[in-house]
């Protein structure tokens, strides 16, 4: 019996398998090992998920200065390597792995630290299947409410939205905004984020299907939390580690007893510092 290799399957076939193993061997170890791989990694569909979480943006836009962490060191390195680049440009990586999806991208990780409001909107008009997206709003320059309006009528097949962004002030109207356009929403994370009594009540109103919710490193009272755990009745995945403002009791966990992953290590009944007090205030009457 013959015995077919690998490289002598189809194209869609490689590219269904290829699609599985990530950003990083995709640019730098499937498309060197043959021609038919190569071409293979070039089908739009090999590019679904594409991942720059660890891959800091900063203004100088060079290798020494937009590293994260090992992941972000090793993968930068080897590219500059592989294609010998001489200086590395996050915003070109982006909108050059946009592009080559050709629209196919349904899973978006941003760098953690933001990047440009001009690559944001590039990659949500060449991304609108888009089902999950992670970013920041650290480095925009326009009012985050008019970027996220902007991002729920261009995309939307939305189902997870991650804000990862502390400075975001108008979160009940962010939340209304999803709710009100976003059919198919059933996560919503906002890690860092000032949960009050408006924020939570806009939770409860705007997404009371709401699967998963993620605030973690933020501050929520215990009525505000006990408000999301009578109002959304579908959560089975909450997410409050290291919050501050509320105790986890015997009562909160009966509550939470519908929800199959509550995770809520590190949640501290007040603030560590009192310099706290004053971020958190400020930040509420942002």
């Amino acid at each position: 019996m013959e015995i077919r290799k690998w490289e002598d399957l189809p194209e869609d076939c490689l590219a269904n398998v290829f699609r599985r193993v990530g950003m990083e061997s995709l640019l730098l170890d499937v498309p060197f090992v043959c021609k038919s791989w190569y071409r293979a990694t070039l089908n739009p569909f090999c590019w679904e998920r594409l991942d720059f979480y660890n891959i800091m943006f900063a203004p100088k836009d060079y290798l020494f200065y937009v590293i994260f962490d090992d992941d972000g060191v090793r993968m930068v390195h080897r590219l500059m390597v592989e294609y010998r680049i001489k200086e590395f440009s996050v915003d070109s990586m982006i909108k050059f792995l946009a592009n080559r999806s050709s629209g196919n991208c349904i899973v978006l990780d941003l760098p953690a630290n933001g990047c440009r409001e001009e690559v944001f909107r590039f990659v949500i008009d060449k991304c609108p299947a888009l089902r999950c997206l992670s970013f920041s709003c650290n480095l925009f320059k326009t009012d985050h409410l008019s970027i996220i309006q902007e991002l729920i009528e261009k995309c939307k097949h939305l189902e997870f939205l991650n804000i990862l962004d502390f400075t975001v002030s108008n979160l009940k109207e962010i939340v209304a905004k999803i709710g009100r356009n976003c059919q198919h929403i059933r996560g919503l994370g906002a890690p860092f984020a000032y949960i009050g009594e408006e924020e939570a009540a806009a939770i409860v109103t705007n997404l009371p299907n709401i699967n998963y919710l993620v605030l973690t490193h933020s501050r929520i009272d215990r009525k505000d939390l006990v408000e999301i755990l009578q109002g959304c009745k579908r959560l089975f995945h909450l997410d409050v580690s290291n919050c501050s403002g509320c105790k986890i009791d015997d009562k909160l966990l009966e509550l939470a007893s519908h929800i199959r992953t509550f995770k809520y290590e590190g949640v501290i009944d007040g603030f560590p510092h009192e310099d706290d007090f004053e971020f958190w205030d400020g930040y509420n009457s942002a």
